[in-house]
């Protein structure tokens, strides 16, 4: 039996992809889940997703984690309807791709609120449920390698889970004394199918969706996202204090750790390689390329391609409609 097993558990990001597959497995390990997103019609989809295909009922609550007010309705309501908040996982946000030149200062105010401080209002709010928590409160916020190291053309979405890192890890040492634990979770590449969907694109689009589909979506890359999400849950599950997902990921951060210069420079050589961009002119969202942004010129990049396109169906990136 899961030490989960009748919990009261809240996903934010939790209407498709990596939230919608925690969700999922939080369900299947007897929680009494609550689902928050800001899209109503893919908070639906999400749970006939769940029901028709795991067999598994959700809540679903529409909330943008950005707005402090919504979130501390969102737990007030999953409290009210479920008898407490147990576990909270905080997992929404957004991922620009592109040069520094080409994002512009509104798009790292803009991962700023959707990531740092839709994680830091999830948290604040999240707290004083998980102190009344009969079983000890367990809070996990979604981070990623990128915040463990900065990654080229990921400049805005590195900086926002870089200060998720430092609040998962300053909240798991003060709250340790009230029984909650605090879980940072730093995964590599998942393949959510996200990337091919709902990623924004700047400076030369198609080249940068190009480049960071084709590595979102190769298996000795990226991860399967089912088997990412089972792990998360079961760091939760396990009261981890941290959880880096991938062989990559988790190499990579010893090895910044152990060498930050030569990392660097490393990664100074990768960006050599990556697209040149203009100035900022606004960008595109994933499922809006077409034509040559979508045409592999190589076996593995049509593997990448393929992986993508089934991940975004099968994890309500498109809605029921495009997964039939």
């Amino acid at each position: 039996m899961s030490d989960l097993e009748g919990l009261s558990a809240v996903v934010t990001g939790g209407s498709r992809g990596l939230g919608l597959l925690i969700a999922r497995e939080l369900a299947d390990r007897g929680c009494r889940v609550t689902a928050a997103a800001r899209d109503p019609h893919e908070l639906d989809e999400a749970a006939e997703l769940l029901r028709t295909r795991a067999g598994v009922e959700v809540r679903t609550a529409v909330c943008d984690v950005r707005d402090r007010e919504a979130v501390r309705k969102l737990m007030a309501d999953a409290a009210r309807d479920t008898g407490s908040v147990d576990v909270v996982i905080g997992n929404a946000g957004i991922i620009q791709v592109g040069p520094v030149g080409a994002v512009g200062a509104d798009e790292f105010r803009s991962a700023m609120d959707s990531i740092f401080f839709g994680a830091l209002n999830t948290s604040l709010e999240a707290l004083p449920h998980l102190r009344r928590s009969s079983t000890g409160g367990r809070l996990a916020l979604i981070g990623s390698i990128g915040g463990l190291l900065a990654v080229p053309h990921l400049l805005p979405y590195s900086c926002a889970k870089a200060a998720v890192a430092a609040l998962a890890e300053g909240l798991h040492e003060e709250q340790a004394r009230y029984g909650i634990t605090v879980t940072a979770v730093h995964p590599g590449l998942m393949r959510t199918g996200s990337a091919p969907v709902h990623a924004l694109f700047g400076g030369d689009a198609e080249r940068e969706f190009a480049w960071f589909s084709a590595i979102a979506g190769l298996p000795l890359l990226s991860m399967d996202a089912e088997r990412a999400a089972a792990r998360i849950v079961n760091a939760v599950e396990r009261r981890r204090t941290r959880i880096v997902l991938t062989p990559v990921a988790r190499a990579g951060a010893k090895f910044h750790g152990l060498a930050p210069v030569l990392t660097t420079r490393l990664s100074t050589l990768v960006a050599r390689f990556l697209p040149e961009g203009g100035a900022p002119s606004g960008l595109v969202e994933g499922q809006d390329l077409a034509g040559p942004a979508r045409t592999a010129r190589s076996r593995l990049r049509r593997l990448a391609g393929v992986l993508n396109e089934r991940a975004a169906d099968r994890f309500n990136q498109r809605g029921r409609a495009a997964s039939g």
